[in-house]
């Protein structure tokens, strides 16, 4: 996800610097947006050339580069803990008048401001995979967020050449929430044997016009990370939101989705 929220600012035009764990996240991190843009520049899906787009790329581990940034997308796994710690030494690091924001599909806005310096110049900006491609991002608006952050925010999102829905911190907000709430039911059908999981997919698709069904678009975001907001929701939200226990065995046993190679789909060979 963070390989591809940079991508999508280099398209743009900006300066763009990775921060990683280790020296070897970072140069796997470097090398991801770089082949992504290099088929970028051979679909014509931009005008400049790959040496100047690889000139506004870097990447490490050192987070005082965000001393010149005017803003900062949080992009770790979706993990309160780690989230925090990853915000809190952003917004050290970032000038005064920097925004900070937090990429999570499911966690509060208000609870993740609550630890910090700068409540006012933080929001949410929920990117969505494949990010080159998707034509959404939700900027989620906190109850100190600064009305000002929200109108440069969306002027961001429109500068990537997408669409910003915006919605007030809650629960799931608004995509993870309804999205999350079909791929659950979804799987318990498949639990239950009610159809496969390609007719289950199909009936989204060709009865609801959707692109993908909720079963294959939970191997692309990966069944540890819809396990994780169904796990959010499930604790603020109620039982309706309560994990399949297909979803948690599928995890259990390393089956994430396209990443892993098997999800509810062989991805080996597709």
């Amino acid at each position: 996800m963070g390989a591809g929220i940079a991508h999508a600012f280099l398209l743009a035009g900006s300066r763009v610097a990775i921060v990683e764990r280790d020296g070897a996240a970072a140069d796997a991190a470097i090398e991801r947006v770089r082949e992504s843009l290099r088929r970028s520049v051979e679909r014509g899906a931009t005008e400049r050339p790959l040496d100047s787009l690889d000139a506004s790329l870097s990447a490490g581990t050192d987070i005082a580069v965000f001393a010149e940034a005017g803003l900062a997308v949080e992009a770790v796994p979706e993990d309160r803990g780690l989230k925090v710690d990853a915000l809190r030494r952003a917004e050290a690091a970032l000038p005064a008048g920097a925004v900070l924001a937090s990429n999570t599909s499911s966690i509060s806005i208000d609870d993740l401001a609550a630890s910090l310096e700068r409540p006012e110049r933080f929001l949410g900006l929920h990117f969505f995979n494949p990010v080159p491609a998707s034509a959404l991002v939700e900027v989620v608006i906190g109850s100190a967020t600064d009305p000002a952050v929200q109108a440069d925010a969306a002027a961001w999102v429109d500068a990537l050449g997408k669409r910003a829905v915006v919605v007030r911190d809650s629960p799931g907000f608004a995509s993870s929430r309804l999205g999350v709430a079909l791929a659950l039911e979804a799987i318990r059908m498949l639990e239950e044997g009610v159809a496969s999981a390609a007719d289950i997919d199909a009936a989204m698709e060709l009865g609801y016009r959707h692109p993908v069904g909720p079963l294959r678009t939970t191997d692309l975001v990966g069944l540890d990370v819809r396990l994780g907001i169904a796990e959010e929701l499930s604790a603020t939200l109620g039982e309706r939101f309560s994990p399949p226990r297909m979803l948690r065995d599928l995890v259990a046993e390393g089956h994430l989705g396209r990443k892993s190679g098997r999800g509810f789909y062989e991805w080996n060979e597709q």
